[in-house]
């Protein structure tokens, strides 16, 4: 499975418009989350980014706080997340309130909308590669 270069593309133009350098991905388990963490990464370390770790979760779990600690641990400039609807919503929730995680520092991909989002602040892009 390959995700569209557009929505690469756009996660990209996100990031540099945030002038991050290092990014966390996060990630469910499926294979196109899978997919579009690769593809970000690749094309993130071609630019000359540097990507600190790959969170994955599950879509359920008790709490996510194993997941979330991994996920902010490294401070990075940015967080991207390819990920289902049901897991990222549980994630969210657990990163909420987390002095780590700024929700205007994140980018999800097409999979999520901004009614999936949970957090004010998270900008998303769009398989048409569409910033929103």
């Amino acid at each position: 499975m390959r995700p569209c270069a557009a929505q690469v593309s756009g996660v990209l133009r996100l990031l540099e418009s945030l002038g991050a350098r290092t990014i966390v991905l996060g990630r469910s388990r499926d294979d196109a989350a899978g997919a579009t963490c690769e593809a970000v990464a690749r094309a993130w370390v071609a630019r000359g980014g540097e990507v600190l770790d790959v969170v994955d979760w599950p879509e359920t779990a008790a709490s996510w706080l194993r997941q979330a600690r991994r996920f902010t641990a490294h401070q990075p400039d940015a967080w991207v997340v390819a990920a289902r609807p049901s897991g990222w919503k549980g994630m969210c929730r657990r990163l909420i309130g987390s002095a780590q995680w700024a929700p205007r520092r994140t980018i999800v991909a097409a999979s999520l909308t901004p009614g999936d989002q949970i957090a004010d602040g998270v900008r998303g892009v769009t398989a048409e590669g569409r910033a929103w």
